[in-house]
């Protein structure tokens, strides 16, 4: 069945907005499940849903009368809310998306998961990084509340996905997910030599595998992932398809992985993660990149 209605989880923030306006500019009609008001002008429609709320979820999704869901309504970080506030933010909204899709008939769930799956950058001990590139089969070490429920939704999305007749499932493995502005303002006016690398911010750096993805790629893989179809649930990473840094990727992973096992040669800037599996079976093929600013 051919998708004509979208509905987008937190849609009143920055990448929910940007995926509305992508959808919107595919010819699909979008519908914005948010809690609070309206704060965007994109949706053709709005409604005010507690994603918590798993009856809340289910009237939403089901008065849309959306043929897939991308959720994108979680806390974006933990910084300002309690452990275990962030905790549930990622678990039961997703649970509660998964199972409204399922038992309405949806025909596709996306859901945005995170670098932070592997255990990133609100962890104390450094990301354990085993081989380059990073993959999708790359073992999972979070310790921290925020990267423990971005597990946790994958698995939560791999059991929704061993259900009979259920949703095409994915989800996104986002690194920081950056505007053309905040691109220019944090990469391309800055020093991202290995010199300066020592003083950029954490984020950008190596907990992050000096990735990124600019939000136009970010909304693109989430719609492709909503028009896919299989059985069950696949992960993508959803990263630029070169670093943040102004230096030899073989040069960061001498200087910042020596103990990882080096699987390839890598190009130039050539991402150390592999989107091989996102271009194979979404064909999506990240374009946009700071080095252009």
């Amino acid at each position: 069945m051919a998708l004509e209605t979208i509905a987008v989880t937190g849609g009143n923030g920055k990448i929910g907005e940007a995926i509305l306006k992508h959808l919107n500019e595919h010819g699909y009609r979008t519908v914005n499940l948010a809690r609070g008001k309206q704060r965007e002008e994109v949706s053709d429609e709005y409604r005010t849903t507690d994603l918590l709320d798993a009856g809340e979820v289910y009237g939403s999704l089901a008065a849309s009368d959306a043929d897939a869901v991308i959720h994108m309504g979680t806390i974006p970080a933990p910084g300002s809310h309690p452990g275990y506030v962030v905790y549930e933010s990622n678990v039961m909204s997703s649970y509660n998306v998964l199972e409204a899709a399922t038992e309405l008939g949806l025909e596709s769930a996306c859901l945005a998961s995170s670098i932070n799956a592997v255990g990133s950058v609100y962890q104390d001990e450094p990301m354990e990084v085993y081989y380059l590139p990073v993959d999708e089969e790359h073992p999972l070490t979070p310790r921290d509340p925020y990267a423990m429920g971005k597990h946790a939704l994958e698995v939560t999305a791999d059991g929704f996905g061993r259900l009979p007749n259920g949703p095409t499932i994915s989800t996104l493995r986002y690194p920081w997910v950056a505007t053309e502005e905040e691109l220019t303002e944090t990469f391309t006016k800055a020093d991202r030599t290995m010199a300066g690398l020592a003083d950029a911010w954490h984020h950008t750096t190596r907990d992050t595998l000096f990735s990124y993805v600019h939000i136009e790629d970010g909304a693109d893989i989430a719609r492709r992932c909503v028009e896919a179809d299989w059985d069950g649930h696949e992960r993508f990473w959803a990263v630029a398809a070169d670093t943040t840094a102004d230096a030899h990727s073989e040069r960061l992973i001498e200087e910042y992985y020596p103990e990882a096992e080096v699987r390839k040669s890598f190009g130039e800037h050539e991402s150390l993660i592999d989107i091989g599996k996102a271009r194979d079976l979404l064909d999506w093929n990240p374009t946009n990149t700071w080095r252009t600013n």
